[in-house]
């Protein structure tokens, strides 16, 4: 062994945990597929020799996320599901949440969804997709006066239209998740501010603009004035070394 050798503590992995790894593994490699059928309990606590209670924790946890269905006393065993957009949802929910990801992070997560996503918007979405986004702006302007909860509110709801317009479910997905990490600042932010009627004005307007671009199918503008909104609108909220990662994330005026 040499001196830069290092070796950390090991985690002792309780009897579920492995057991779940070893089927996430199978469902990874496709040896299980959805729809596929796990072995019955009684065959599971067989086959990894644990107790009935090991091999339930481990079916709760796979549950949990998604990744297996199961029903009391169906004798055909657990069910191996499809993946779906829910599952990622949840998991990246989680993540935000616990504050496992920082601020200045997730700031940098929404500049780069937000101006892919107007800009696929500006040219993908539909007639009907338009019109829903001219409704939600329209919903913002009018709920100023309802303070900032119903605002921010109105505001995640135009932002969702733009996401769906987008036509990249994951992009869908992710916007989601990310919006409701930053909601509650978003409020703060309208409520601590010296006249909140005009921040969410400033905002209003920041948002008709990219409505605008994406009205006009111009995805480049629309891209680039979402970049600089979620700049704007969170840089002076996250400490200096994100402020200089946001710069790398601006580009030109266009």
């Amino acid at each position: 062994m040499t001196d830069k050798t290092e070796f950390v503590a090991v985690k002792p992995v309780r009897a579920y945990e492995a057991i779940v790894e070893q089927i996430e593994q199978a469902i990874a490699t496709r040896q299980l597929n959805p729809g596929d059928r796990l072995p019955s309990e009684r065959e599971l606590m067989g086959t990894f020799a644990v107790s009935r209670a090991t091999v339930r924790e481990a079916l709760r946890v796979l549950e949990s996320g998604g990744l297996v269905r199961s029903r009391p006393g169906d004798p055909r065993g657990p069910e191996i599901l499809q993946a779906s957009p829910a599952t990622l949802h949840k998991a990246m929910n989680r993540l935000v949440r616990s504050g496992t990801i920082k601020l200045s992070e997730l700031v940098e997560f929404r500049v780069m969804l937000e101006g892919a996503s107007c800009t696929l918007a500006a040219e993908h979405r539909t007639p009907e997709q338009l019109e829903e986004m001219r409704a939600a702006v329209e919903a913002m302007e009018s709920s100023i006066a309802g303070g900032s909860a119903v605002f921010s509110q109105a505001d995640v709801d135009f932002h969702a239209t733009v996401w769906e317009a987008s036509h990249n479910q994951l992009m869908q997905i992710c916007g989601d998740a990310a919006r409701g990490a930053l909601v509650d600042l978003v409020n703060d932010r309208i409520d601590s501010a010296p006249d909140s009627g005009a921040q969410m004005k400033l905002s209003l307007a920041h948002d008709y603009e990219i409505f605008n671009a994406i009205e006009a199918q111009d995805g480049a503008r629309a891209g680039h004035l979402a970049r600089t909104f979620v700049i704007e609108y969170y840089g002076e909220m996250i400490d200096k070394g994100g402020r200089n990662s946001l710069a790398l994330l601006g580009d030109a005026k266009a």
